[in-house]
């Protein structure tokens, strides 16, 4: 019995140990990407902090044209929400994160009266949306861990053509802000109408220095209204695109979190199960001992006693 326990907790043993090598090298490629993701959002601040400043100033230079693309509707009828995940999962709450405040924000302009359409980012989401019976427009899946400007472009063109074609009142969006290696928070932003110049000018500030300070006189050509209906779609591509940068650093580090906390779980359950089975292998080793020593006594014992 103890041997065979013993065959049991041995074959147990490797079998953590196998896991444990892969939840190392995953832990080890991830800490490798999130270098990468933080240099791919520090290089696209200078872009996105040029397009605030630029829709701050066409805004300002026609405000009558600025109101129909900018501000936020009272009732909107019809919300759409692009909800960016991962393609895999492994990365603790990264994922639920991100369905939950989606799933609430639905529920939320549902109640209002709205009608809600879904886009989503990574192959984590359709199933997660039809399992609970949310209707998903269109999923887009494939370069969540490695997004470019082309992807974020294609995505931005599917969700603000309903908005342009006045099939949508409202564009939301959400997904993980990177913030730090120790601090990710989900995000909930409004894509379209384009946010208040205001709040614009000060997440430009934010970004970089002085960016949301206008200076001088600027003259547009063409006219603000024109430049105002060229730059929404635009502003719609930087604003995903930054998503989808900070997504994927988010993703990767908290991959590397979870990667790491199952790699310990592994060490751990390591040493358990061998002292298990060191103990079942005493165990063994004591009866085998009592055994011979039994058979000995029996050995000497006189004939007929």
């Amino acid at each position: 019995m103890a041997g065979g326990q013993e065959r049991v907790l041995r074959r147990r043993i490797r079998t953590v140990q196998s896991t444990k090598k892969i939840t190392k090298a995953m832990e080890l490629i991830a800490a490798s990407q999130i270098v990468r993701s933080q240099q791919r959002i520090t290089a696209n601040r200078r872009y996105r902090a040029g397009m605030a400043r630029i829709v701050v100033a066409a805004a300002k230079g026609d405000p009558s044209a600025a109101r129909k693309l900018l501000g936020t509707p009272e009732q909107p009828e019809r919300v759409g929400i692009l909800a960016i995940v991962g393609d895999r999962g492994l990365s603790g709450a990264y994922n639920t994160s991100v369905f939950r405040a989606s799933e609430r924000l639905a529920n939320e302009m549902r109640e209002k009266g709205a009608q809600v359409g879904m886009f989503t980012v990574g192959k984590k989401a359709p199933s997660y949306y039809r399992f609970r019976g949310i209707p998903v427009e269109r999923a887009f899946m494939g370069f969540a861990a490695k997004p470019s400007f082309s992807d974020a472009r294609e995505v931005a063109a599917v969700v603000t053509a309903p908005f342009l074609a006045g099939d949508l009142d409202l564009l939301m969006m959400v997904s993980t802000r990177y913030l730090s290696a120790g601090t990710q928070v989900v995000q909930t932003i409004q894509l379209l109408p384009l946010p208040d110049p205001g709040q614009a000018a000060d997440d430009a500030a934010d970004a970089e220095p002085h960016a949301g300070r206008l200076e001088g006189y600027t003259e547009f050509e063409p006219d603000p209204a024109r430049l105002l209906a060229e730059l929404a779609p635009r502003a719609v591509e930087s604003e995903v695109f930054s998503a989808l940068l900070e997504g994927a650093a988010s993703f990767f580090t908290a991959q590397q979190r979870a990667m790491a906390a199952a790699t310990d779980n592994a060490d751990e359950l390591i040493r358990t199960l061998s002292r298990i089975m060191n103990r079942a292998r005493q165990d063994s080793i004591t009866t085998e001992i009592m055994e011979i020593v039994g058979g000995a006594e029996a050995l000497r014992r006189p004939k007929g006693a």
